[in-house]
């Protein structure tokens, strides 16, 4: 996915700010379930958030690998929660529109 202006994460991160995280990543770090998490509430909302409860001093590092596996964009990282976009694959089942 291209990366966003600084417009469009403005504009996304004042649409996820009520959100609550959707996915934790916990002791085991990035796995191939924690992606598949990622991605299906991608799939399902377009806007999430990951909360780190565990590997919080290397959140950068493991922000970047999710954002590589899930294909998604990084709106921004806030404390230990990263905030994460990807459009709904099918145009008409979209719900942000930057």
């Amino acid at each position: 996915m291209e990366s966003l202006t600084p417009g469009q994460r403005e504009q996304l991160r004042s649409l996820a700010h009520h959100l609550k995280p959707l996915v934790f990543v916990g002791h085991q770090g990035v796995t191939d379930a924690l992606i598949a998490a990622v991605d299906e509430n991608l799939t399902a909302h377009e806007l999430i958030k990951v909360k780190f409860n565990d590997h919080k001093d290397e959140k950068r590092a493991l922000s970047a690998e999710i954002v590589e596996r899930s294909e998604s964009a990084m709106v921004g990282i806030l404390g230990n929660v990263l905030t994460l976009y990807r459009p709904h694959p099918q145009e008409e089942r979209r719900r942000i529109h930057l």
